[in-house]
């Protein structure tokens, strides 16, 4: 069977690139090995925020005292938690199955792979295309760690039956370590992180980190920071990992379970049926439109070296290359990516940091507005929040945010810092009060 475009991989970047190719008329098949939504959709960003609204409504009816709301005996029921969770999945799952279908995507289930003549071998079939696009995403890496094989990853969190253990320890306080923390917490689990960095999220300003380990030691959650694990063994306290600390001595910590949490890497686990022409290094090596140095074939989202691991850039991504494939100019813009991290409170992320920079020696300010100035974060409990712009030359560059729903504002740093607007063009939008998002009005303000 010939097809105009074959993608491999059903996730979020992957379904992109196959619906819109067929929606303008390329003759497109989909291989996906096991359901169609990818990590994002099945065991990633999709569950695990439902498990964090789970968290988020017990720690508010466990808290209502403050807002003048009596209850009694408040409980949960993980069970049905889980059920919730994937009911939200096979709902959004169902959505992206009926898009393919009706943009006439021929899905084929099975482990596709890349033969050397640039054909796919899917169950004793082979398939040839005039474009491939690799999108395989990607699976929590494993570090060399002795006994790591006694640990679960971010996957096991999610399955069906999973239930709380009564303590864990987190290997990694990055995005996934300190979400999972931040929910399991709610359900009654002791949390410890150990991070090699200096501070959580160690990606973002060190500012975010130390206030999000500020926020978890209300929660008695315990963040150990410059912690080197060295090993995971048996005990009768259950699992004990060892671990240096930032003065090289020697430490341990012991809980029911031990989580590894220190990120993904490419899946291109069966990928290939045998050699192939294709430079790999943490991933495929693409240029910067996601050519491979093969005609004809591409590759987008977490497969790709040196990708940032976001569903909405392997979108974005797979828009692009079809853009390409159809001789049109890109659809999105890839120089401005917001991030977030669904702790409670919420993380969020835009353009340049400070540590690049400073790192670069550029003459930069720094604008920050406290959420305990802020009415509405008053009302939600979040005091000790901040929003910070960084300016050069008074023109936005960048910005984060801690606070309550952050997520949803830091799209609107994204237009500023995309369209290059200064502190005074922001700052003639008004915004409604009282409302979060005038927190962004007023640190431009200021």
């Amino acid at each position: 069977m010939h097809y105009d475009v074959i993608v491999i991989g059903g996730g979020p970047g992957g379904y992109t690139a196959a619906n819109k190719a067929a929606a303008n008329g390329l003759h497109t098949a989909l291989f996906e090995k096991n359901k169609v939504g990818g990590t994002c959709l099945n065991r990633g960003c999709i569950p695990m925020k439902s498990l964090i609204e789970s968290a988020r409504i017990l720690s508010n009816s466990r808290n209502g005292e403050m807002y003048g709301i009596h209850s009694e005996n408040v409980s949960f029921d993980y069970e049905a938690v889980n059920r919730r969770r994937d009911e939200v999945v096979t709902t959004l799952r169902s959505g992206v199955e009926r898009s393919l279908k009706a943009n006439k995507v021929d899905v084929i289930y099975g482990q596709a792979k890349l033969k050397k003549d640039r054909s796919v071998l899917c169950e004793d079939n082979v398939y040839t295309a005039d474009h491939i696009i690799i999108a395989t995403g990607s699976i929590p890496a494993i570090p060399p760690i002795q006994g790591v094989e006694l640990a679960i990853d971010s996957d096991r969190i999610l399955e069906t039956d999973y239930h709380v253990p009564h303590s864990m320890i987190i290997i990694g306080g990055g995005v996934i370590g300190t979400e999972i923390a931040s929910a399991l917490a709610a359900f009654d689990c002791q949390i410890t992180i150990l991070e090699m960095a200096d501070h959580l999220l160690p990606t973002m300003d060190k500012d975010i980190g130390q206030r999000l380990t500020s926020y978890f030691r209300k929660r008695q959650i315990t963040s150990v920071c410059s912690a080197s694990v060295t090993s995971i063994r048996k005990t009768e306290d259950g699992l004990t990992v060892s671990y240096k600390d930032k003065n090289g001595t020697e430490q341990s910590v012991s809980g029911e379970e031990v989580l590894i949490a220190t990120g993904r890497k490419a899946n291109l686990e069966g990928l290939f049926e045998d050699d192939t022409d294709l430079e790999v290094f943490r991933g495929i090596v693409s240029d910067e439109e996601g050519r491979t140095k093969l005609p004809g074939i591409y590759v987008i989202g977490d497969a790709r070296s040196g990708n940032i691991q976001l569903a909405h850039v392997a979108e974005a991504q797979g828009e692009n290359i079809v853009d390409l494939i159809l001789g049109k100019e890109a659809t999105n813009d890839m120089n401005v990516i917001p991030s977030g991290v669904y702790t409670d409170p919420e993380i969020a992320t835009v353009g340049c940091r400070e540590m690049d920079l400073k790192q670069e020696n550029i003459d930069y300010k720094v604008r920050k507005y406290l959420t305990g100035a802020n009415g509405k974060c008053l009302i939600e409990n979040s005091e000790s929040g901040f929003v910070k712009v960084l300016t050069v030359d008074d023109v936005i560059v960048g910005g984060q945010i801690i606070a309550p729903h952050a997520t949803e504002l830091i799209g609107e740093l994204a237009i500023a810092v995309e369209k290059k607007m200064t502190l005074k063009q922001f700052a003639e939008v008004v915004h409604p009060h009282p409302t979060i998002s005038e927190m962004l009005w007023n640190v431009v303000k200021q």
